[in-house]
């Protein structure tokens, strides 16, 4: 039975979908990712369909807000989170609500509410996130690079849409079925919504192109809009987008990433004595900056905690 599993860690928050051992749907919330979807927050309309939210960091939000005069007081509902992409940044999106001031669910509750049982995880036990695949799985969205058999995924996030190149040798239909299943996964994994662009290998007949639509229709979780497969393997796919997908988290902030992987890493670490922690000095100043995440650490682990910057360390650091 699947089953997702929840993991409160330090900055970041994590669950996984789990069927036959592995991983579905992944989903993370950092700490600060702020104003969540549903939240009803206030603000004030600072300039035609722009409204300043009562956040910290002074955060702003789009809505229609037609025939308003400038300076009102407002309570907006967030329909769409801020995005981050390549090169430019999205405000958040919303809607004039006259509902009391809300949060708007976390990932715990966003979970809970899919009706399936969760398995909340402590540090303590055993690593089933690990057992599963979490590594590997944030490996594969850091590279892009998503192995398959008889072939792999590309997956890059541009401004216009996420790209998924399907590469591999061999029949090309054949590839072009088991890169269909493939892309699915990721989707539907990363909870990629958005624009996205799959490049098929090319197939000369009408028949095969159909076929490929066929099996976009079947493994693609719904709903969803898309054209038809062209003579040149490409298919466009529209789906909703509420938040950051899994890889844009990932990828277009890699600074928290590690340092989240970091903090995993450390609340796991076997010892005693003094912990230390060494990343490189962006991923160190980040911890760093965060004094509440270096206390956490040392009540969850009963050990001092320091943290070493070393230009010489890659990716995430490592715990000791």
């Amino acid at each position: 039975m699947a089953e997702w599993l929840y993991e409160a860690g330090i900055g970041e928050a994590r669950a996984a979908l789990i069927e036959d051992g592995q991983i579905v749907e992944a989903r993370i919330e950092r700490e600060g990712e702020r104003p969540r979807v549903g939240a009803i927050v206030a603000g004030r309309l600072i300039e035609p369909g722009v409204v300043r939210l009562d956040l910290p960091g002074d955060p702003v939000v789009t809505v229609a807000a037609k025939g308003i005069a400038l300076g009102t007081r407002l309570a907006v509902e967030i329909i769409r989170m801020a995005l981050r992409e390549r090169g430019r940044d999205k405000p958040a999106r919303g809607r004039l609500s006259d509902a009391a001031p809300d949060d708007g669910p976390d990932l715990r509750a966003r979970i809970a509410a899919s009706g399936l049982p969760v398995t909340d995880l402590a540090p303590t036990g055993p690593d089933r996130l690990e057992d599963a695949g979490w590594s590997d799985l944030i490996d594969h969205v850091r590279t892009g690079h998503w192995p398959f058999a008889g072939g792999a995924l590309w997956v890059d996030a541009t401004p216009a849409m996420l790209l998924i190149d399907i590469d591999g040798d061999g029949d090309p239909l054949a590839l072009a079925q088991a890169g269909a299943a493939a892309a699915a996964h990721v989707v539907r994994c990363c909870d990629v919504g958005g624009s996205i662009g799959i490049d098929f290998p090319s197939l000369p007949g009408r028949a095969e192109r159909k076929a490929v639509d066929g099996w976009v229709d079947a493994h693609f979780p719904q709903p969803f809009e898309r054209t038809a497969t062209n003579g040149f393997g490409f298919l466009q796919i529209i789906r909703r987008r509420e938040r950051p997908s899994l890889i844009e988290q990932v990828r277009f902030d890699a600074v928290a990433t590690d340092a989240a992987l970091l903090l995993r890493q450390a609340e796991r670490a076997v010892g005693a004595g003094p912990l230390q922690l060494t990343a490189r000095p962006a991923v160190a100043q980040w911890i760093g900056a965060h004094p509440h995440w270096i206390a956490m650490l040392e009540r969850r682990t009963g050990r001092a905690v320091a943290i070493a910057a070393d230009a010489q360390v890659k990716g995430t650091g490592h715990a000791q």
